[in-house]
Formats: C-alpha cells, sequence, structure tokens
C-alpha cells in the first residue's frame, strides 16, 4: 500500500488513478443498471406492457442484487478485483445488448432479473480501494468511489431520454440502451489493461479456503448464521411480492417451488459457513489472526439503515411532494431531487470525517443526525413552506449520505483477505433494507414510513454506542512464506 501525506484528487498517478478508474466502472455499472428507468413509457410503448407488467420490472432489476452482492464479494477475494470487475463489465454489456433486443414482456423480464446481478458491481471497488489507501485516507478514498460511482443512476436518467430522442423513432431507447452496453465493453478492455490489484510489492491476501468466510469464534458463528437470516428472508418478501394477491407474476405453484429452492439453497450456505469454520471447535483461533463479527453486524444493520432508506426514500418522494403540496410530477420530481444529488459529496464528507475524528464518533454523531432528520421530514405536510421542506430533505440526505461513507470507511480496517465478502454482506443488507422500508411505505403513511426509519436508526444508534469498537492497532494476515504482516488500521 503506497503512503501519500496529502490525498491527490486531482492527480491520476498512483492510488488516485486507480481510484479514478474504479468509480468510473461502477458509476456505468449503475447506468447500465437503471438504464431502463427514464425509458419505461418508451419501454412501455413498444411491448405493450401493462402497468402491473412495468412494476415487476422494476422488482426484478434489483432482486437478484442482493445474493449477487454476497458472491461477488467471495469472488472478489479470490479471484482480485481486476478480474471480477473486468467481467462484470463485459456481462454488463451483453445483458445491455441482450434488453435492446427484447420483443415481449417475458423477454424483458428474464433480462432484467439477469441485470440485477450489475449492482452488486460496487463491492469489487470497495476491495480494490482499500489495497490502494492506507487507513487515514481510506475512508475518503471509499466515499469518493461510492459517491461519484453511484451518480451512474441520475447520469442514466438525465442523458438516456436525450439519447433516445436523437436516434428517434420508436427504438429509440433500443439504441439508448445498447449504447450503454457499448460503453461498457469498452471500458472492459480499458480497466483490465490499467490497474492492477495492489501496489507494486504488495501482496493480495486472500482467504484461506474458497465459499464462506472463516471467522474466530463459535459466537461470532452463531452471529454469522443469524446475519443470513435477513438476507433469505427479504427474497422470500420478493417473491410474495410477485406471487398471487400482489403482482400475480408467478401463480402458486410456481412461489411456493421458488420458496422451497430458496430453503434449500439457505441450507447449503448454512452448511459451507459451518464447514468453511468447523475447525473453531478443535482449536482456537491465534490471537493476531482474530477478528470481530459482531463488527460486521453492526455494520451491516448501519448501512441497512443508511442505504436502505436512501433507496426508499428515493423513490417515494416524487410522489410524497406531488401529493403533499399539489405539484405536477415533474416540479415533485425536481423538489425530490435534492435528496439524490447529495452522494457527490456528503458520502465522501462521511468518509472524511471518519479519517479525522474517528470511525465510532463519526457513525454516532452521524445516527444522530439521521434519527433527527427523519423526525424532521415526519412532521412535514401542507401547512409547510415548500423551501422548508427541500431544506428538511436535504439535511436529512446529508446525514444519510453522510452514513453511507462512514461505514464503508470501517469495512476495510476489519479482516484485509474478508473485505469484499463483508462489503458484499453490508452491500446486500442495504437492498435488504430498501426492500423492507418500501413496504412498509406500502401500507403506512409517509409520516410513520418515516418514523419507521428514525425508529430503525435509534436502534442502531444504540448499538454502535454499546457495541462497536473503534478500530486499533493493526490486522495481521500471514503472507505466502508463513510470515506475519501487520497492517495499520488506526
Amino acid at each position: 500500500m503506497q503512503e501519500s501525506s496529502r490525498f491527490k484528487i486531482f492527480s491520476f498517478q498512483g492510488p488516485t488513478r486507480i481510484l479514478h478508474l474504479s468509480w468510473f466502472a461502477f458509476f456505468l455499472t449503475f447506468v447500465a443498471w437503471f438504464n431502463h428507468a427514464p425509458l419505461l413509457v418508451a419501454i412501455q410503448s413498444t411491448l405493450h406492457l401493462t402497468d402491473q407488467e412495468i412494476k415487476t420490472l422494476l422488482i426484478l432489476n434489483v432482486a437478484l442484487t442482493i445474493p449477487a452482492r454476497i458472491l461477488i464479494g467471495m469472488l472478489v477475494d479470490t479471484l482480485g478485483p481486476k478480474r471480477v470487475y473486468t467481467a462484470l463489465l463485459a456481462l454488463t454489456a451483453i445483458f445491455c445488448f441482450a434488453f435492446a433486443l427484447v420483443q415481449n414482456f417475458q423477454q424483458a423480464a428474464i433480462i432484467r432479473f439477469l441485470l440485477g446481478f450489475i449492482g452488486a458491481g460496487f463491492v469489487v471497488g470497495i476491495r480494490l480501494i482499500s489495497e490502494w489507501y492506507p487507513s487515514k485516507q481510506v475512508g475518503l478514498a471509499e466515499g469518493i468511489y461510492g459517491g461519484w460511482g453511484n451518480f451512474g443512476s441520475a447520469a442514466a436518467a438525465l442523458s438516456l431520454p436525450i439519447i433516445a430522442g436523437i436516434w428517434g423513432g420508436d427504438n429509440g431507447w433500443r439504441f439508448a440502451i445498447a449504447l450503454t452496453g457499448l460503453l461498457a465493453l469498452i471500458y472492459a478492455f480499458i480497466f483490465y489493461f490499467n490497474v492492477s490489484d495492489t501496489p507494486k510489492g504488495s501482496t493480495y491476501f486472500k482467504p484461506k479456503k474458497t465459499g464462506a468466510m472463516e471467522v474466530s469464534s463459535k459466537g461470532d458463528l452463531i452471529l454469522y448464521l443469524l446475519a443470513l437470516l435477513p438476507i433469505y428472508g427479504a427474497l422470500m418478501l420478493l417473491i410474495w411480492k410477485l406471487g398471487p394477491g400482489q403482482l400475480q407474476l408467478m401463480n402458486a405453484y410456481l412461489c411456493n417451488s421458488l420458496y422451497t429452492l430458496l430453503i434449500l439453497v439457505w441450507i447449503f450456505h448454512c452448511w459451507d459457513v459451518v464447514r468453511i469454520n468447523k475447525n473453531i471447535f478443535i482449536s482456537q483461533v491465534p490471537e493476531f489472526d482474530r477478528y470481530s463479527f459482531r463488527q460486521v453486524s453492526i455494520l451491516n444493520l448501519a448501512y441497512l439503515v443508511t442505504f436502505g432508506s436512501e433507496l426508499a426514500v428515493i423513490s417515494m418522494l416524487p410522489l410524497f411532494f406531488k401529493d403533499t403540496f399539489a405539484l405536477s410530477i415533474v416540479e415533485a420530481g425536481i423538489w425530490a431531487s435534492g435528496f439524490a444529488v447529495m452522494n457527490l459529496v456528503a458520502r465522501p464528507w462521511g468518509g472524511m470525517l471518519s479519517d479525522k475524528f474517528g470511525r465510532k464518533k463519526t457513525l454516532i454523531i452521524i445516527f444522530i443526525g439521521i434519527v433527527l432528520g427523519y423526525l424532521l421530514m415526519s412532521n412535514i405536510n401542507s401547512q409547510w413552506p415548500l423551501i422548508y421542506a427541500l431544506v428538511a430533505t436535504i439535511l436529512c440526505s446529508i446525514c444519510v449520505k453522510s452514513g453511507n461513507g462512514a461505514v464503508f470507511a470501517v469495512i476495510p480496517l476489519i479482516k484485509r483477505r474478508f473485505t469484499g465478502q463483508i462489503a458484499g454482506l453490508a452491500g446486500a443488507y442495504g437492498n435488504v433494507g430498501g426492500l423492507v422500508f418500501l413496504t412498509v411505505f406500502s401500507v403506512a403513511s409517509p409520516q410513520l414510513f418515516f418514523l419507521f426509519i428514525a425508529g430503525s436508526a435509534l436502534i442502531c444508534l444504540v448499538l454502535i454506542f454499546l457495541f462497536m469498537k473503534e478500530p486499533k492497532g493493526h490486522m495481521a494476515e500471514v503472507m505466502p512464506d508463513g510470515t506475519v504482516q501487520l497492517i495499520d488500521v488506526a
């Protein structure tokens, strides 16, 4: 890892070059992942889709992302970020080309489901950035990577309708989506030939065993198994939403079959966790090689609240502004956009604060802000001046997006050889949170929705305050020759 006394954001050498190449890879995957959203009207018209089928495509687009982030975390730790990101960008291109050629709802549904895999690209860069930046700068670097890359969804919304319009005709949307695939394919080659997994002379530490993460104690093993339950619970919730009584895409027989399959996969996953960690029942993990899975669990829940609420609020806020202040759809979208655009600066800011003032202290302060922010938003009503509602939205958004950055300022400092898997698990929890909060929104008023998020943030705040430990000293990894390398985390 290269040390630097100053963060050089405008350079294109050393760590900064890797940072810029990485966030742009993430940016392109998000452009491709959300390339259908701003073109839905044209897609619906061309394929003659019903409103229910459009809702189904939106759900399918995120369904695979939850397990994909866990799988990508395993692959990046084993194969390295360079190979995995290159393959993912190439896969993005194939799926985009395929979606541009779909002729009916069934084809669109299958490809949109597969495109959910692309949403896992975020995990790859977390491990890559952690290899190139020292602990005193990793929070800011990860924040820039996450914040600037996340802007891909907004860039798709701003640019793709214009591109489709320039092409013209009923197939303009096909050209726009195919173009995102072409960009991903070209960039796959650029990324592969310009990135290395570590600085020259550094070792890329890989898990000792292929599969689930290793843990340090029997108690951590129990926590790990419990951490899987919300993942599979969220996937079951998705199946339910697609089944009878909801969107009715699937009949009861198919739903029950998928439930059974999911339970079998969960059993296998649990078995793999126990298989990988069977040695803890025989002997203790050496002191230098231990880490606390409790840290991982707390960060999972923190990201569930921060990124999960971000996904949910971005989805519902235009409708909330429209109904509360009697705005047009276009006006509501403009006013609500204040919550989304803060990612560019707030996520890096959260990482920078974490680097400067400490990981735990920063998370505590930010989560106090999140609780207060959502309490404030729960009080927004038609009597408020619209500008006050916008200010409340932006203040809450700053805290939420900063929380994203602060969470991923800690994740690279837990255990280097599992950074991809830890990031993948936390990322999956973020998507779980989005699904849970949107489900709450579907059955509750907006005020209760905001209060529910505030209550969730308060619980997380208490857990951080009571149980999270500030990263101190070093984490240890074993070199290929058997010697132990200490990696600074202070």
